[in-house]
């Protein structure tokens, strides 16, 4: 059985319900998506990040042991985790113990554990990994680029925030965070597994019920921005981290993404069968790997790629990353790299929509950006009947893609 689209009406709202029954195991899923409520909307870098976290903090009344505790007496696995535009709780169950989940769900989202011990120990987690990560290079070159890109925007910080945004965050801020965004009015609910849809909207109907109505919000579109040059940060390293991006252009989410699947698939995505592998580490022999990729979403697009070489080649490498993306947007791809990426791409995609979890995945991805719930069947259908020279003429369009930020991390200069 396909993922269905159906609705609840609690309190006068509308809200979306995505469900897929499934009897391969007896167990539920169940997973409250809050829209327009991910880091894209802090206003205090780390906001999001801190307050999903918080969540696994337990309840008010509980605590974080003993809510844990309650969790592992019924094997039931509940988590709450934040994107660049959404929160997420997310509950999986034993049908046998589905009722329980609901209700330590609906504790949660009534009561969390927002307590200044609580905040104060996340903090601390919070400011330990970021201290950690500080010696992590590729994390401090993505970072780098990401500010340059997105400069001016909550998308130049990293979703974790820093240790200075994290210390300036108060109990007041994270209590205001959850009564902006966990509303009825920006959730979308997904339910899969062993249980009647009939049955899942009158479960619903109580769990949501402890939910304010709220307002939508609206999702701020950016763009990225291409500088041109080339930005290095000094560490004591013994190798250099290249990450670079650019903006990328969409004009029709339906029509442009399967193009820009097969596009990056070929440039820079497909592993040892990318161009940018053939070229930077088999022939040339500058890096074990290099990667480039296309990310679409509801609030940004932009290309974003890595490599790692020695310090004595940065400069070639860099280089020869300049010149594959010229010469792929003036010539396009070949009829042999068309065949190869339908082949991969027709072969792999049905493997990624296994599992209840990915499908219901995808078709709320799908939902969320203005698509039907099959979009990922149409796409393979698109991708199997794509022409090279509706792809290559794709590429062309694409000119943004040379608006190339580059940030390093390197060593000195002797």
């Amino acid at each position: 059985m396909a993922a269905q689209l159906s609705e609840i009406e609690v309190k006068g709202v509308k809200i979306p319900l995505i469900y897929e029954k499934s009897t391969l195991m007896p167990a539920v899923n169940l997973q409250i998506v809050f829209t327009h409520a991910g880091s894209i909307t802090d206003e205090i870098p780390g906001l999001a990040s801190l307050s999903a976290r918080i969540f696994n903090e337990g309840t008010k009344t509980l605590g974080s042991v003993e809510f844990a505790k309650e969790l592992e007496n019924r094997a039931i696995s509940l988590s709450v985790g934040s994107g660049n535009e959404t929160l997420v709780f997310d509950m999986s169950a034993l049908k046998s113990e589905y009722l329980e989940g609901l209700r330590l769900t609906r504790e949660l989202l009534r009561q969390p554990n927002f307590t200044k011990e609580a905040l104060s120990k996340v903090k601390t987690d919070i400011k330990a990994s970021l201290l950690r990560k500080e010696s992590d290079f590729d994390y401090v070159a993505q970072v780098e680029l990401h500010r340059r890109l997105f400069e001016g925007t909550p998308l130049e910080y990293p979703s974790m925030g820093n240790r200075e945004s994290i210390e300036k965050i108060t109990l007041k801020e994270v209590e205001e965070f959850w009564k902006k965004r966990g509303v009825l009015r920006r959730a979308i609910v997904l339910v899969g597994g062993d249980v009647e849809l009939e049955e899942v909207k009158k479960d619903l109907l109580s769990l949501l019920s402890v939910l304010p109505l709220g307002e939508e919000g609206e999702l701020v579109r950016y763009e990225a921005k291409g500088d041109l040059e080339v930005k290095s940060v000094i560490k004591n390293t013994q190798q250099a981290y290249i990450y670079f991006g650019s903006p990328f252009s969409v004009k029709n989410l339906r029509e442009d993404s399967y193009k820009a699947k097969v596009a990056a698939f070929v440039l820079g995505s497909s592993g040892f069968g990318s161009r940018m592998m053939e070229e930077i580490r088999v022939k040339r022999g500058l890096a074990y790997s290099a990667y480039w990729r296309i990310s679409l979403s509801k609030s940004v697009n932009y290309s974003l790629g890595y490599l790692q070489t020695k310090l004595e080649n940065e400069q070639q490498a860099i280089g020869v990353v300049r010149e594959l993306i010229e010469e792929f947007l003036q010539k396009g791809i070949t009829e042999k790299e068309l065949e190869g990426a339908k082949q991969f791409l027709l072969g792999s995609e049905p493997l990624r929509n296994e599992t209840l979890s990915q499908r219901l995945s995808s078709a709320f991805s799908a939902y969320y950006r203005g698509l039907p719930l099959d979009f990922a069947k149409e796409e393979l259908h698109k991708i199997e009947a794509l022409t090279l020279e509706e792809i290559n003429a794709y590429i062309k369009e694409h000119q943004e893609l040379l608006q190339l930020s580059f940030s390093v991390v390197t060593a000195p200069k002797e």
